[in-house]
């Protein structure tokens, strides 16, 4: 496995007029090239560890499978060009699917290249980014606490280290709601990365789909990450920061339930509002749109 966090020297300035140089903690970013069955599917540019489980997770989120046995085995290999003596530089992996399994179509194939801070660039059309889930998230019956899903973002914080190095890294962790387990929690550089290694998790641990789980994110919500959750069955997402109009608009069709700003005591709740179960309220005051 590559390493997590590399060091630069920098020079910090304050305001106060104190100039010094001091060594700083950097979150490593390097591309991982996906292949399956020898032939290249796409590349991403992550965060290093937890590899094989992101590639897992990047074909369910892809809707090539759904199930854990549909998935073989993933081997690190060489390229041309990787370097080292023996080829290996664990940045490109070669994935197999179990005998009979569909290989990828090439209608999902990206233009070879994803970066860190966009799940569904390069796919090859428009008209794939939105993908058919094999599981129903809209008919999970799960209730959650609004306490609950409140504390949700400290717990995912907690589980951040390399981010407490570096600064620089997203998370993604998932929660058993009935027993308030934290199951799982990533780090990436980016986002949809970090939500990749948790599904991948699942699906190696045969636990898809995610019925009566919430998946809580470090950040903003985007489409993809809407669509990631609904691909593994995951009926709760939930943001500390905003989410986007066409994630707004999937979760609502899909049926998810989507809260974003869950930032200390309150929340909102922009789809499927009846899976929170709130304290007693006060009646509901009316207000109008307004810039966080």
């Amino acid at each position: 496995m590559g390493r997590l966090t590399t060091s630069r020297r920098v020079t910090r300035i304050t305001l106060e007029g104190v100039n010094r140089q001091r060594p700083d903690a950097i979150a490593v970013e390097e591309p991982l090239e996906i292949r399956v069955a020898g032939s290249p599917l796409s590349v991403t540019m992550r965060t290093p560890g937890h590899d094989v489980e992101l590639a897992a997770g990047f074909l369910v989120s892809e809707g090539v499978i759904s199930r854990g046995d549909q998935f073989a085995r993933a081997i690190h290999c060489g390229g041309p060009g990787t370097g080292g003596a023996d080829g290996n530089t664990y940045n490109v992996l070669d994935l197999t699917l179990a005998p009979g399994v569909a290989l990828p179509s090439t209608d999902i194939t990206r233009s070879f290249y994803t970066t860190s801070s966009c799940g569904v660039c390069g796919t090859a059309s428009i008209d794939a980014v939105e993908k058919v889930s094999s599981y129903d998230v809209a008919s999970d019956g799960i209730q959650v606490s609004a306490h609950q899903v409140a504390s949700f973002p400290d717990r995912l914080r907690e589980e951040q280290k390399t981010f407490d190095k570096t600064g620089g890294l997203h998370g993604a962790a998932l929660f058993d709601v009935a027993t308030g387990e934290l199951l799982v929690a990533r780090e990436d550089v980016g986002r949809h990365n970090a939500v990749d290694k948790v599904v991948g998790w699942a699906l190696l641990n045969d636990r898809l789909p995610l019925r009566g789980t919430v998946l809580q994110v470090s950040g903003r919500v985007s489409f993809e990450l809407v669509q990631k959750a609904v691909m593994a069955g995951i009926p709760v997402l939930s943001a500390v920061s905003a989410p986007s109009s066409l994630a707004i608009e999937l979760a609502e069709r899909a049926g998810l339930t989507l809260a974003a700003f869950v930032r200390g005591t309150s929340m909102n709740l922009y789809t499927r509002a009846d899976r929170i179960v709130a304290p007693s309220t006060t009646p509901a005051e009316h207000e109008t749109a307004s810039v966080r």
